[in-house]
């Protein structure tokens, strides 16, 4: 385990990094015997900085849910991150690129709690109960850590993406809400368009077989720390596409049929 002054040293360099877009080392080469309980440590570390600085927790989401994904980390369970309120773009907007460091595209579902959810023993049934509506989402990461280390080349460990708040940098909402019985959430399917060309597609099922799993998975995983998924948070699933790359100028579409799309472009 991390020293308590390492933890807060490494929490400092995320938050340094994301002001000067200037990403750091792998953490977990600098210090091989870093956890994924260290991981988390130092983006809640993290998170605090944040909140200092007078930001407001909106939510969580949850990465690492497909198969493959967890299998090139290796590890047997996704990771989480916690949402602030200026992560938050608006459906149809312009947004900056100078936000962003290396930015990168997911489609997700996103799901809007009307009731608590307090683990253990939280099910997919729990969430569905729990939950206010369902919509289209879309999550902006990102790496304030580098993707690939800079003289080796090697790729970062998922200690290093767990401690950058699970990679999230920016979420965009659209579409159509519906509540969570009125539509077969795990066939919900989505097209990914930049600049005009499909370049992703996938289907909701392909997160953990159905998208609500994970937010149970979450709500169990947060239950040791005291914590809990409170009312009135945005929980995204987990992606059910691969990221797509992003640089200035892209525009962004994602076509969710019958709930809908999102649009948006960077600047």
């Amino acid at each position: 385990m991390l020293s308590t002054a390492t933890i807060a040293q490494l929490a400092a360099e995320l938050h340094e990094s994301e002001k000067s877009r200037v990403q750091v080392e792998h953490f977990s080469k600098r210090f091989p015997e870093m956890t994924i309980e260290d991981g988390y440590a130092v983006s809640r570390e993290w998170v605090k900085h944040k909140i200092a600085e007078g930001r407001i927790v909106k939510g969580h989401k949850i990465g690492l849910t497909s198969r493959a994904m967890q299998q090139a980390s290796q590890i047997t369970e996704p990771d989480y991150g916690t949402l602030l309120d200026d992560m938050f773009f608006e459906q149809g907007a312009d947004i900056p690129f100078t936000r962003f460091i290396a930015p990168r595209i997911e489609v997700e579902l996103a799901f809007v709690l009307g009731k608590k959810l307090q683990g253990p023993n939280v099910t997919i049934f729990d969430v569905l109960a729990a939950t206010d509506y369902v919509v289209p989402a879309i999550e902006i990461i990102d790496a304030r850590i580098e993707q690939f280390d800079r003289h080796t080349k090697a790729m970062r460990k998922v200690f290093d993406t767990i401690a950058d708040n699970a990679a999230n940098a920016g979420i965009v909402l659209g579409g159509r809400p519906v509540k969570p019985d009125a539509v077969d959430l795990r066939w919900v399917s989505a097209l990914l368009y930049k600049n005009g060309v499909i370049e992703e597609s996938g289907v909701a099922a392909a997160v953990l077989n159905h998208p609500a799993t994970g937010v149970a998975w979450l709500a169990n995983k947060l239950a040791p720390w005291d914590e809990c998924l409170e009312a009135g948070e945005v929980v995204l699933g987990g992606s059910f596409t691969r990221p797509t790359n992003a640089v200035p100028g892209d525009t962004f579409h994602a076509d969710y049929g019958p709930l809908g799309s999102i649009a948006f472009r960077f600047v």
